[in-house]
């Protein structure tokens, strides 16, 4: 399983690496008239939270716990929700509603999860 998350989580940071590329780009022809603010957002928070994703994925096999593993996948949650709602918004110029907050909640919760078990750890 620790196989799986961690490289779910370098997939997640191989993404976010081409999204900032094409963002670099993108962003001349989008809708949304602040959209290289918007874009640079998404790649900043997909990057730390790819990055929280490896980490994650490599904790979960010397310590796993279901902190942890709720750490890992309100993180995931966070990057879809948090990430595609600003790229949708600076490229359409379409609002996905409380789909940004939401995600922003769950890098938080995330953080937390993770807070939880490391405090839980033995040693």
């Amino acid at each position: 399983m620790h196989r799986t998350l961690l490289a779910i989580g370098a997939l997640a940071m191989a993404l976010g690496v081409a999204l900032g590329a094409v963002s670099a780009h993108a962003a001349h022809g989008a809708a949304h008239p602040d959209a290289a603010r918007l874009l640079a957002a998404a790649v900043t928070y997909h990057l730390v939270h790819g990055s929280a994703l490896v980490i994650e994925g490599a904790l979960a096999r010397t310590s796993p716990s279901r902190w942890l593993f709720a750490a890992y996948a309100l993180h995931a949650i966070g990057l879809l929700l948090f990430c595609a709602g600003l790229w949708i918004l600076a490229m359409s110029g379409t609002s996905l509603g409380p789909v940004v907050p939401a995600g922003g909640l769950a890098f938080i919760a995330g953080w937390l999860a993770l807070a939880v078990h490391a405090w839980r750890l033995r040693g």
